[in-house]
């Protein structure tokens, strides 16, 4: 198996088994036991591990809130900052590409009476693939050009957002395009009219350098198997910056991590986390992943006629992850040619949408059609991947294509 699917998770990077597993057996107690030493050194060890992440992303430690991922650390930052009893502000803006732990929270407090609005994005120029466009030091927020496909619509952000906004919900990097949306700029729509960002960075940290503090990112989700950590553990930042962030509790009894989010803290994971954290952001690395994904994208249109690149232009990594690839098929969808390319990992969207098959709602929300999105696929090629590899795997996907799109 060749694994190309680096956004739906990562494998743990050795480094990180080994700073987890003493935690197992050797050094398992309670971090809350302070009344011997045992519990005391798991204790200690989580502060320090809670020192790294926050340095790592210039957060205050103290906004530090480890959660069992993602999903978990977003529902907490939206339902416990719109259903807090001091919130005044009933209206929230929620971005269209965002991931379904996003939408799904979202649509349910809209139910509940929250007033929730949608912005867009730039949409994808249609016929254009991008390919050979030289971006750097342009403007991505211009007119509707690829150059900022995928990319939140600022003027559309900024006519949303009212004194009733409460929250503004915008994810750092996309997980099926890969555009990185400008939050710096979000931050200055949503803080002028007295709102709050929370930011999904779940696919940005450990690939590009966040700082919460600069970004004007006030809640911040991440889980840690997306950046080489394990499954099952990641963090929110609730207050990263100078605004007051209140939380609604969703987990109570215990009253650990202030209350905010009960329950033993996890040595192990929580130590995997700050170590995976820790080793993310490489320079080399980064360089190394966008090469074996311009090599597969040159690979692949050398042979198949029609491909179109979906998103935001490859040769700016200002604008787009390094190891993201999301195109679009001429003719066969893109479950097809996976399911008959078994020997190759990739995806045709999000994987928490794959049991929902239907056509991604993130490229439909750039405006390509139904029949545009179905067609589309998306490699994610990681730090362990090889040379060798993206030669075997485009071998077999150009082979398979030819076979079923005679």
């Amino acid at each position: 198996m060749i694994y190309l699917d680096h956004h739906a998770s990562t494998p743990c990077d050795p480094r990180v088994v080994d700073a987890m597993l003493p935690w197992f057996t050797e050094r398992f107690a309670n971090p809350h036991s302070s009344s011997h030493g045992p519990g005391r050194d798991a204790g200690e060890a989580i502060v320090e591990a809670l020192k790294t992440i926050a340095k790592s992303i210039n957060a205050p430690t103290e906004s530090l809130l480890m959660t069992s991922g993602a999903t978990e650390s977003i529902n907490l930052a939206m339902r416990g900052l719109m259903t807090h009893p001091r919130n005044k502000r009933n209206h929230m803006v929620v971005c269209t590409t965002e991931h379904a732990a996003v939408i799904d929270v979202a649509a349910d407090l809209q139910r509940s009476g929250v007033e929730v609005s949608f912005v867009g994005v730039h949409p994808q120029t249609p016929g254009s693939d991008t390919r050979g466009s030289d971006t750097r030091g342009s403007d991505t927020r211009g007119s509707d050009t690829n150059t900022n496909a995928g990319i939140i619509d600022l003027d559309a952000l900024a006519s949303l957002v009212t004194e009733n906004t409460g929250l503004v919900n915008v994810m750092l990097a996309n997980n099926e395009t890969g555009a990185i949306a400008p939050i710096a700029e979000v931050a200055r729509i949503a803080h002028a009219a007295g709102a709050l960002v929370h930011c999904d960075a779940t696919q940005a940290i450990g690939r590009i350098p966040v700082d919460v503090r600069a970004m004007g990112i006030d809640l911040l989700s991440a889980s840690s198997h997306k950046f080489y950590g394990p499954k099952g553990a990641g963090f929110l930042v609730s207050g990263g910056g100078d605004r007051r962030v209140r939380l609604r509790p969703q987990i109570i009894g215990g009253g650990q991590q202030q209350g905010l989010r009960s329950g033993t803290m996890n040595p192990a994971s929580i130590i995997a986390v700050a170590t995976a954290i820790g080793i993310g952001n490489d320079p080399e690395e980064c360089q190394q992943t966008a090469g074996l994904r311009d090599l597969l994208w040159e690979t692949l249109q050398r042979e198949i006629d029609g491909l179109v690149l979906n998103g935001p232009p490859l040769d700016d990594p200002s604008v787009r992850l390094a190891g993201n690839l999301n195109f679009r098929l001429p003719t066969i969808e893109g479950e097809t040619w996976m399911a008959a390319t078994p020997e190759i990992a990739f995806s045709s969207g999000s994987a928490c949408s794959s049991e929902h098959p239907s056509a991604s709602h993130v490229l439909i929300a750039m405006g390509l059609s139904e029949s545009e999105a179905r067609r589309s696929v998306r490699f994610g090629v990681g730090r362990f991947t090889t040379e060798e590899e993206i030669a075997q795997a485009s071998e077999q996907l150009i082979a398979t294509y030819h076979r079923f799109a005679r």
